[in-house]
Order: structure tokens, then sequence, then C-alpha cells
């Protein structure tokens, strides 16, 4: 039996990055996105979870960082799976049959 998380418990990336890596290093987003050579805005949005991360983007964490992309891109993925499984219900789909 696979263990079901509660959607509660997924945090977008961004705003599990912003507030444990971007804020405690005190660059701006600004800074931070001409570093990264990134609008601001997309990184902006990508923080205030608004946008999901790309594994370009996840690639840049992880060299300015130290944080791995592998680590952040799974984050995304169980992020993104917990909001669909929240409205699981309202995906009409029957098993399909095995012989057909």
């Amino acid at each position: 039996m696979a263990l079901k998380m509660h959607p509660s418990l997924a945090v977008h990336v961004g705003d599990w990055l912003k507030s444990e890596i971007v804020v405690p290093a005190g660059v701006s987003v600004t800074d931070l996105a001409a570093h990264f050579g990134v609008s601001r805005q997309a990184l902006s949005t990508l923080l205030n979870g608004n946008a999901n991360l790309s594994a370009d983007m996840a690639i840049r964490f992880e060299k300015a960082f130290g944080v791995k992309a592998d680590t952040l891109l799974r984050m995304q993925t169980a992020y993104e799976l917990a909001q669909a499984r929240a409205h699981e219900d309202e995906i009409k789909v029957r098993k399909l049959a095995e012989a057909v």
C-alpha cells in the first residue's frame, strides 16, 4: 500500500528556495536574477510559488548555492502530484481492460 501525502504538507519549491536559501543568503531577487542571467520577473514568479521550477533553473541554484538540482526537481514533482491528488476524484478515468 502506497503512502499518501496530504496536500497541505507539499511546499512549492519556489517558496522553499525563497525562505531557506535566498532570504538567508541576503541577496536580492534583482541581484540573483542578474547573477543567474534570467529576468527578475521569471525568478520572482518562481520564488513566489507562481511558476514551476525548470531543470535549467534548478541547475542555476545548484551552481550558486550547492543544493542539488535533482532534489529541487523532486520537490517540484512532489508538489505537483500533491496538487493533482487534491482533486483526483474529478479525474474520470476507468481502468483499461487488460485484454481489449
